[in-house]
């Protein structure tokens, strides 16, 4: 691990390569799995504020699961996750683009009918974070159906670290991200 500011960052971040590849996989990430996304409490709230704004984009399915069990649950593990169809399905923000997932947060986002894009576990997706008091640790989650994204970043040699700039620099801050770079530059 190499420690960036009060962040440990896996070298797994730094030496594998990930694009994601919707054309293949189909974002089936935000159907596929035991729970919704992770959140934290100020995402709890925000999806509470932005749901009447984003409602229009989301399919039946996903306003029913609102409705019954609110805009984000309290999985078994007792952590904060968004909502999911059927308990443990498709994410209720999930909608569908000629059959891609696309997630109606983000959608909402890119037409400037909110100001915010989507929680941070989906946008630094394959990094999880475990969070401790003191500092946090970016882990490389592996997961099968990502093995096309795997494959195209190869393709591309585009490291995880750097097709997750974006959502690094929003979580981190941009002073960060560029120390970041400076370490692995040092490896």
């Amino acid at each position: 691990m190499i420690e960036v500011g009060s962040v440990l960052v896996h070298e797994e971040i730094i030496n594998n390569d990930f694009v994601c590849n919707l054309t293949k996989c189909k974002g089936i990430c935000c159907v596929e799995g035991d729970a919704g996304a992770p959140l934290n409490v100020k995402e709890t709230e925000k999806l509470k504020e932005i749901y009447p704004k984003i409602v229009h984009h989301m399919t039946e399915r996903g306003i029913r699961a609102i409705e019954e069990q609110g805009t984000h649950v309290v999985d078994m593990d007792g952590d904060l996750t968004t909502t999911c169809v059927d308990g443990n399905k498709e994410c209720a923000y999930v909608t569908w683009e000629n059959g891609i997932t696309k997630c109606a947060i983000e959608k909402a986002y890119e037409l400037g009918e909110i100001d915010w894009k989507k929680p941070i576990s989906c946008h630094l997706y394959p990094i999880r974070t475990t969070r401790y008091p003191e500092f946090d640790v970016l882990h490389y989650d592996r997961w099968h159906i990502c093995h096309d994204a795997c494959t195209f970043g190869k393709e591309l040699s585009v490291p995880v670290y750097k097709f997750l700039k974006e959502p690094l620099i929003r979580e981190y801050g941009e002073d960060w991200y560029k120390e970041l770079e400076l370490a692995v530059a040092a490896l």
